[in-house]
């Protein structure tokens, strides 16, 4: 596994390409441990997916980390590429320009260690090359195109802080643009200093997400049968899964992050504003996800567009995303679901961090 990235070059020329093809930024096997000796290190951690383009800029601080930058803007980069095969034109530029934005954060923040990945569209699609060399022409940037073990992974890490310790583990699921990512992961394993590290015991990826369901079976009208087929369709992939990891999930609780799942918890807490404070860590019992997801089937398209939690972004998809939690749900029922506004970009971070010493020999 590719263990991050690292600056290379001079930012005030990351506009136009570099005479030996080297982008500003460039995913690297090769760390740097003296940028923390010196004190001057600042990461950055980039997720392209399906559906969102997603930047966290931070600094190593006590046992974890102060994030002092961030950027988030669907892009819907695999839209269509399911029926295709193929990133669209204007799909390739939307997420070129949002990762031109993330160039310039970056620069800005004086990145000096970076990991920039992207998923399930860029694995899909037959013209990724295409579309990573605009990025390298373009935004500057060079894209690491990750495999489904390394993405769950990296959720497992990000997500790890949030078990609750007195649980014997957790079912963690990501529901994500083009694929959604399960795994179990069993208590974590005690650290020192630093994040706690995941006990991952199996995982799976499924290779559907909300942008490809929706795309399948329609976002915008979404009957009860209609709801009921989908959840059907992603119930025979999180079955085969459940057979083999799902025998003593008592003393579990169900894990998730993605948009799906702090949707739900923005509507359950009724904020007039999405607020990721509240939301992050926030636990939700299993009438209460039930009552979510019934009021949300009850909406409209416009009521859901107008929900200051779901908004016009997200109202196609929400309960495409609903149905593949329902599923879940149906395979693993535990009563506890706690939500994560957290994820890939945090386990990218903590990676880079943990291989540049910045919380020393931190397991016990």
């Amino acid at each position: 596994m590719n263990d991050g990235a690292r600056f290379a070059g001079n930012l005030d020329t990351v506009d136009r390409p570099r005479p030996n093809g080297r982008p500003a930024w460039h995913s690297s096997a090769v760390g740097n441990p003296a940028l923390h000796d010196r004190g001057g290190a600042t990461y950055a951690a980039l997720d392209l997916g399906t559906n969102n383009c997603r930047l966290l800029v931070a600094r190593p601080a006590g046992e974890g980390f102060r994030v002092i930058d961030a950027f988030s803007r669907i892009v819907r980069l695999g839209e269509g590429v399911s029926a295709s095969g193929r990133l669209s034109d204007a799909a390739m530029g939307r997420a070129v320009d949002a990762l031109a934005v993330c160039r310039n954060k970056m620069r800005n923040r004086g990145v000096t260690r970076a990991r920039l990945i992207a998923t399930e569209a860029c694995r899909m699609a037959e013209n990724c090359d295409e579309f990573c060399s605009q990025v390298r022409e373009r935004a500057g940037l060079e894209l690491e195109i990750v495999d489904r073990e390394t993405e769950a992974a990296l959720a497992a890490t990000g997500c790890t802080p949030l078990i609750d310790p007195d649980a014997d583990g957790v079912i963690l699921f990501d529901i994500g643009g083009g694929s959604s990512e399960l795994v179990r992961l069993g208590r974590p394993q005690a650290a020192r200093r630093g994040p706690p590290r995941p006990h991952i015991k199996s995982w799976a990826s499924l290779p559907v997400g909300v942008v490809t369901l929706a795309e399948r079976h329609g976002g915008v009208q979404v009957t009860r049968d209609l709801f009921e087929i989908m959840v059907e369709e992603i119930a025979d992939h999180v079955g085969r899964f459940a057979a083999e990891h799902g025998n003593g999930i008592d003393g579990l609780h169900l894990l998730g992050t993605s948009g799906t799942v702090t949707t739900i918890a923005g509507v359950h807490l009724e904020l007039p504003r999405y607020d990721r404070r509240r939301v992050d860590g926030c636990w939700m019992n299993d009438t209460e996800v039930t009552t979510v997801v019934e009021r949300l089937m009850a909406m409209s398209y416009e009521d859901r567009a107008a929900n200051p939690c779901i908004g016009t972004d997200r109202a196609d998809l929400v309960l495409a995303g609903c149905a593949i939690l329902e599923a879940i749900r149906r395979a693993f029922p535990c009563q506890r679901l706690r939500v994560a506004d957290r994820g890939l970009r945090e386990g990218i971070l903590i990676d880079l961090m943990r291989s540049d010493g910045v919380w020393g020999q931190e397991v016990a």
